[in-house]
């Protein structure tokens, strides 16, 4: 990488060894893939056209007890970071050190919410010292690898102190603006030699740079008139949730996003996330996020090409990147069509380039430019660089679309070869004897008892009763106000009964018919996080776990009559026996007495354990927990995450056509698995298995059946293209050959991936024949799209004709 002079901020661009630039970023964050994936991902993003890759540092990750730092493995940042600038890109550091991301409590440790005085993202001593200690940390790090631009050749241009703190920052007040003010001081009194920015931040102080986050940015300004107009969020798709449906954000949507705010004088432009990966362990936030993070981003979560959206994408970075020089320096007008279109000519003495715009969502537009009349597709932006020639338009992909298959695993047969051995989880000295690690007369957060050790908190307390007590009757019941977001509960050592929260509403009431005893009766509740909150206001103030109140209630007739049992002596227990005792690591003392046999299924709280082969190849692994209800899995030790493929997505709301890609998009508009399980499939990374025999353990919270859990590979299955006449269609079967030719059809050919069918008019010569000459047996083929090729069609005149191919891979 060249030297890089001091980065200045410029009203037009960011400035780089004194040549403006236009800067084109993805995010790519470390602890959501493994440290072998890094090189193949920064350099994909690299191939895609980006100039930089942003990440986000996560403080709970680093830093999980207080003053206790973790920056190995996967967490190690500057490895990252050189990762990134041994591919010559550069990188930006969004140190926060508050993230959101979707990741539990919003990247914050819990540690830090039960420090005594402490108030969270305000104006509070406690708080802002452990924030500036967090921070200055993390820079001196940075400063003493040289990895800062002002250092003389790193490659990190920008970094970021807060997070989006403007959408939510009115409830904190007087105390919220003046923590603002301090974080712009305590950041610039770093001294990193880079710009600071603070995205949706409206009344970022000076020096911050207030930058934007969305679906759109074009129409976004800077609140000072000598900063860069920079996007740090483009949303390329959206995260998933327990019980929701899976979005989709088209690539012609995208691209007409980016083009838009480049037209607009953009100089910045990050895809959230570029890839999205994976929330291994219990780094899921929300709470409900799900384990699979892949957002629909342009690599996907097990780090293939998500084609055509990566493909579209680097057409699109390429012709910004031709225009550069054009688009810092030009001198700009803008011409008004009416109707949501419109013309940006960016002018210098070298000459000129054009952007053509039409925002409308329904109506294609003719544009009259210098006297050359222009059709611009609806809801689509065209790039001239010449101002003579559309080298781009957004609506109109040109790459392939890639069909992802998953295959078996060729080293063994499977499912059947799965061998379960299983044990109980044991419960019996909390559910019956309420044996804890300490105890209150009252009802404890989760986040204060649990200090985020574990998922699981059990609450148990004792009940004596007489039956000449008021509530004695032959109708009682148990009822929890619950906020966990799922509880299992126990009487007397017997199971009574569960509740579980759904997606955005999180309180709850449980109740249940109990049948008590006279004298002493055991109340043991186990309550279930699924991911803190990482967003909203004070968010780190919303409850968790058994909040109350809890009551026993007796009805007489339409006579009611309550006990409450919230002031009681209440006995707390952290995690479950089997986590505390690692029966997931083969290096456990306690990871014995596993049983052969007399497999049960569908129990609740039971560990499952089996070995497995390596599966063939280097294509990325998934396991298929089709079958399993809610609980982890570990692959060698290794915690690959959450798994829950028993909570079914809504029935209702899907979409039923293709997704029409104008208009504006959020995450409701283009969804898809109604019905199905919210995630069936888990991404087991290559670096997590051995050569030989493998480990898989499973812990079971709801109860499953685990004979059709298999490991499968991801391979590209088929590909596909659709090219105008007079342009070149190109196929790559991604590192395998070209098999076979399933479709080609030169004329008015129909249909989606899958289902092409032949039009009313076609071509004189068999395209088919032409494709597998030209294809089969190559990993990738490049042909010219004409009527010398493919022959004269019998189309109408006027039809512009169109090759459709489907290639198997």
């Amino acid at each position: 990488m060249t030297q890089l002079s001091l980065i200045r901020k410029l009203c037009r661009a960011i400035t780089i060894d004194g040549k403006r630039r236009v800067l084109l970023s993805g995010s790519i964050h470390y602890p959501r893939s493994t440290a072998e994936m890094w090189p193949d991902l920064i350099r994909k993003s690299k191939e895609g056209g980006l100039d930089a890759i942003e990440t986000y540092v996560f403080w709970n990750a680093h830093e999980p007890t207080r003053r206790q730092y973790d920056f190995s493995g996967n967490l190690d940042l500057v490895r990252f970071i050189k990762t990134i600038q041994a591919e010559g890109l550069y990188a930006v550091l969004r140190i926060g050190p508050y993230v959101c991301a979707e990741w539990n409590y919003g990247g914050f440790p819990v540690w830090l919410h039960n420090l005594p005085d402490v108030e969270l993202r305000t104006a509070n001593k406690v708080f802002m010292n452990e924030m500036q200690n967090f921070t200055t940390l993390i820079v001196d790090m940075m400063k003493q690898e040289k990895l800062f631009a002002s250092q003389g050749g790193g490659p990190i241009i920008i970094a970021q102190i807060e997070n989006e703190y403007g959408n939510v920052m009115g409830p904190y007040g007087a105390a919220g603006k003046a923590y603002l003010d301090w974080c712009a001081n305590m950041a610039d009194s770093l001294h990193i030699g880079v710009p600071w920015i603070m995205c949706q931040q409206s009344d970022a102080p000076q020096p911050m740079i207030d930058t934007c986050n969305g679906w759109y940015c074009d129409s976004f300004t800077p609140n000072n008139p000598n900063s860069p107009k920079m996007w740090t969020e483009n949303w390329t798709g959206w995260f998933k949730s327990w019980g929701d449906k899976d979005p989709l954000r088209t690539a012609e949507d995208l691209a007409f996003s980016v083009a838009r705010f480049f037209q607009t004088g953009g100089t910045f432009q990050n895809y959230y996330m570029y890839h999205g990966g994976t929330n291994f362990g219990r780094t899921a936030g929300g709470p409900y996020i799900t384990t699979t993070y892949d957002y629909n981003a342009p690599i996907d979560e097990y780090g293939n090409l998500n084609q055509p959206k990566w493909g579209h994408l680097k057409q699109l970075h390429d012709v910004l990147h031709s225009i550069e020089e054009t688009l810092t320096h030009g001198n700009i007008s803008t011409i008004d069509y009416n109707n949501s279109v419109t013309a940006t000519i960016y002018a210098t003495e070298k000459g000129s380039s054009c952007f053509l715009g039409n925002a409308n969502a329904t109506s294609d537009a003719t544009v009259d430019l210098h006297g050359t009349k222009y059709t611009v597709p609806a809801w689509s932006v065209s790039i001239l660089p010449d101002c003579k020639s559309v080298a781009y338009n957004t609506a109109k992909v040109k790459t392939q679309t890639t069909v992802m298959i998953k295959k078996k695993n060729q080293a063994e047969d499977e499912p059947s070869s799965l061998k379960w051995s299983w044990r109980p989880e044991n419960i019996h000295n909390t559910v019956r004897l309420g044996k804890g690690h300490f105890q209150t007369h009252q009802l404890l957060d989760q986040k204060d008892a649990a200090n985020d050790a574990s998922d699981y908190l059990w609450y148990m307390t004792s009940v004596h009763l007489k039956k000449n007590d008021p509530i004695w009757s032959d109708n009682m019941t148990l009822r929890v106000n619950g906020s966990g977001y799922i509880l299992h509960a126990y009487i007397n050592g017997e199971y009574l009964g569960s509740e579980w929260a759904k997606y955005g509403i999180f309180n709850y009431v449980f109740e249940k018919s109990v049948k008590l005893k006279p004298g002493r009766n055991l109340i043991s509740l186990l309550s279930v996080t699924v991911g803190l909150p990482n967003y909203g206001a004070m968010y780190d103030l919303i409850e968790a776990g058994v909040v109350g109140p809890v009551e026993l209630v007796g009805y007489k007739g339409d006579e009611r009559i309550a006990k409450s049992l919230s002031a009681n002596k209440w006995s707390y227990k952290i995690d479950l026996n089997g986590l505390d005792n690692q029966l997931y690591s083969l290096d456990s003392s306690h990871a014995s007495k596993w049983q052969e046999g007399d497999l049960p299924t569908n129990r609740m709280m039971t560990w499952y354990k089996a070995t497995f082969k390596a599966p063939l190849g280097k294509d990325p692994v998934v396991l298929d927990l089709d079958g399993m209800g809610k609980g982890f899995a570990w692959v060698n030790g290794h915690n690959i995450g959450r798994y829950w493929p028993s909570y079914l997505a809504e029935e209702d709301g899907c979409s039923t056509e293709a997704c029409d890609y104008r208009g504006p998009y959020d995450n409701n508009k283009c969804v898809f698995n109604c019905g199905k399980p919210t995630q069936r499939w888990y991404h087991v990374p290559r670096s997590f298995i051995e050569n030989d025999v493998n480990t898989l353990i499973l812990f079971e919270e709801f109860g499953g059946n685990p004979a059709r859990v298999n490991f499968q590979t991801v391979s590209v299955g088929s590909v596909s293209g659709s090219v105008i006449e007079g342009d070149t269609i190109e196929l790559s079967c991604h590192g395998q050959p070209i098999s076979a030719i399933e479709f080609a059809s030169f004329g008015d050919p129909q249909g989606t991936p899958g289902s092409f069918s032949k039009g009313s008019c076609e071509a004189s010569k068999n395209a088919v024949s032409i494709i597998e000459k030209a294809c089969v047996g190559k990993e990738n083929c490049k042909i010219e799209v004409s009527k010398n090729v493919f022959g004269s069609t019998n189309c109408e005149s006027s039809h512009v004709n169109t090759l459709i191919v489907e290639a198997l891979c």
